[in-house]
């Protein structure tokens, strides 16, 4: 019994180690790069909730809260970001605070190059004050929960610095950029005397404007915009392929569906799609609204579906366009 317990630790401890992937991403792409610090010229900020239920009980909920502004003298953007991940089972809490800095250059009449880094500062912790081993039960003299001496001890929390950085290309209609978290790959372990670096994240993201409207004269066509989405991302073993479409009409009313895969699948028996991803926004004068839900294309794990709502302000009314 308690090697599956500490089996069951072990495997939760793997599954956290990979970063959240929110599916709000093209909606809030702070969440993607922190090159988008500041990319839109003025402050702004928001939040986004992320709750997954699945059918073994299991509830996991992610938040994501950012702030940032940009400084036109110094063609710089600066900002901060918080996320937060929880697992009610486990007790398992995570929580990094980020510091963003972006810079940009002009390449061209319609090209900019922004690079950008992360500094940030993680916080872990299990609920370990709840296992208990072999060696804290004396059935003698009646006791439970004695100092153990087993050597595979836990550290209930953890603390570890982070880097990351990204550059982006972009231009009124474009952008494609690549990512790059954990350089200093951190220390991510829970044991005493071990280990465990978290492994680097590479995300390659694009948001393409398919001129499929490109000289229609309609009104409602020449409010619209049509765009390709994807986001190739890999983190040690694990990859997954997002490719997608999105619709904006008057920069205020957005829908999208991008579907999730595995491009270097194990198996021949794994699934080539393993999730759905639905999405709508609306602008309301300064404020943005988005909600996601997904569908989990597999039998492997039953998720019971994911949500995801955010809630965004931008500082000055007329911006944003296709950062939507």
């Amino acid at each position: 019994m308690r090697i599956l317990i500490l089996i069951f630790f072990f495997n939760i401890i793997n599954t956290k180690a990979q970063d959240v992937i929110f599916s709000q991403s093209f909606l809030v792409p702070e969440t993607l790069s922190s090159s988008f610090t500041g990319a839109t010229g003025y402050p702004k900020t928001g939040i986004l909730h992320r709750s997954q239920m699945t059918s073994y009980g299991v509830r996991i909920r992610s938040n994501y809260v950012y702030y940032d502004t940009w400084f036109d003298k110094y063609k710089s953007g600066l900002g901060v970001s918080i996320l937060n991940q929880q697992e009610t089972n486990t007790n398992y809490n995570f929580n990094q605070l980020n510091l963003n800095y972006s810079n940009s250059f002009k390449l061209s009449s319609k090209w900019y190059f922004r690079p950008s880094i992360s500094v940030g500062y993680g916080m872990k912790s299990f609920g370990f004050q709840n296992l208990l081993l072999e060696d804290q039960i004396d059935i003698t003299n009646s006791i439970i929960d004695l100092p153990t001496g087993d050597p595979l001890t836990f550290r209930n929390k953890l603390s570890f610095f982070d880097f990351s950085s990204s550059i982006l290309f972009n231009n009124d209609y474009t952008w494609i950029g690549v990512t790059l978290k954990h350089l200093n790959t951190p220390n991510i372990s829970l044991t005493s005397n071990e280990n465990v670096p978290l492994d680097i994240f590479l995300s390659v993201h694009l948001k393409y404007n398919l001129p499929l409207l490109l000289g229609k004269s309609a009104w409602f066509t020449s409010q619209s915009e049509i765009y390709l989405l994807s986001n190739f991302m890999m983190q040690g073993v694990s990859n997954r392929l997002d490719v997608g479409v999105q619709y904006i009409f008057d920069n205020k009313f957005s829908f999208g569906i991008i579907a999730g895969s595995n491009p270097f699948r194990k198996s021949k028996q794994a699934a080539r799609i393993s999730t759905i991803n639905s999405f709508i926004g609306v602008k309301w004068e300064n404020f943005r609204f988005g909600y996601s839900y997904d569908f989990n294309t597999t039998k492997l794990i039953n998720s019971g579906g994911v949500h995801e709502f955010s809630i965004g302000y931008d500082f000055n009314l007329n911006i944003r366009g296709f950062f939507m």
